[in-house]
């Protein structure tokens, strides 16, 4: 029988994959906060460089050397990391937040899916695909932006279906500090992306800009966003399965469409409830559905 001490070390890291989300889900929410300051693109830059730094010192990572496969882990990881963050914000510009996540949730099913490799899982695909249409916006006045808002943020689900492999590979080479170095180059990718997209970035335009509030929100973004899951769904990748970590992530979409209904005042309908539903639902049923003894992530 586990003693209390490691039944808790047993859940250590699960419980790090959903606090990820609820930090996650927050720091997006007070993202769009910025937008009408600096834009998606700004504040992708903000959030990416502030959060390298936070990490990098927090983490001392001056003290690790990577070698030359860690640094291909962590350019692979940067890259997919800065395109992933950029996708989202420019899709929560256009749509809500939680529409936006269950899109983007199409990466890590996808994962899933590949992971399975059942039949039955094509049911659960289908299941994903009504989900989908369900939230895919009907004509209206704002047709084109919230269209674009769905491009965007299945190109963000391309990503983060990429940022769970590549970031199991960076955690097998590097271990935690795989997030400290992913950040600090999807920074360096970011910064001359954000000088040239976003004037209001520019030195000569920080006057006209509310400085304090603007750096104590990016600083808190930078802190929910990135820094803090970062770190802890590395550590969570590092210890349990993709299928596992599948699982915990499926709760994602739910989280942000109440995120963004608490904090953003998003009403969803009943129709875009069911499809966040149905995508939720097709999550679960390929991650349960595969049989295969679980394994977790190798140790380094």
């Amino acid at each position: 029988m586990q003693s209390a001490g490691a039944a808790s070390r047993s859940h250590a890291p699960s419980l790090a994959v959903l606090l990820s989300l609820v930090s996650i889900t927050c720091g997006a929410s007070l993202a769009k906060g910025l937008f009408p300051l600096v834009g998606p693109v700004g504040t992708t830059t903000l959030r990416l460089c502030l959060a390298a730094a936070i990490l990098f010192i927090a983490l001392r990572s001056w003290r690790f050397s990577p070698g030359a496969a860690g640094w291909r882990a962590a350019l692979h990881y940067g890259l997919v990391m800065a395109g992933m963050n950029l996708l989202f914000y420019l899709a929560i510009e256009r749509i809500p937040l939680g529409i936006a996540i269950a899109l983007e949730f199409t990466g890590p099913l996808t994962v899933a899916v590949l992971h399975s490799r059942h039949r039955r899982d094509l049911l659960w695909v289908a299941c994903a695909v009504v989900g989908i249409l369900m939230l895919i916006p009907r004509p209206s006045p704002g047709h084109a932006v919230a269209l674009a808002g769905v491009a965007f943020a299945l190109g963000a689900g391309v990503l983060w279906g990429a940022y769970i492999i590549v970031g199991q590979r960076a955690g097998a080479v590097m271990g935690t500090q795989a997030a400290a170095y992913g950040l600090m180059i999807a920074a360096i990718i970011i910064l001359p992306i954000g000088l040239l997209l976003e004037p209001r970035l520019h030195p000569a335009q920080w006057p006209a800009l509310p400085m304090l509030p603007l750096l104590g929100t990016a600083l808190a973004v930078a802190l929910l966003s990135s820094a803090l899951p970062y770190t802890l769904e590395m550590y969570g990748l590092r210890h349990i399965p993709a299928r596992s970590f599948g699982i915990l992530m499926s709760g994602e979409p739910a989280i942000g469409a109440l995120m963004g209904l608490l904090l953003l005042g998003e009403r969803l309908n009943l129709t875009q409830w069911l499809g966040i539903a149905a995508v939720i639902a097709a999550s679960l049923g390929t991650t349960l559905g595969d049989r295969r003894p679980e394994q977790p992530q190798p140790l380094t």
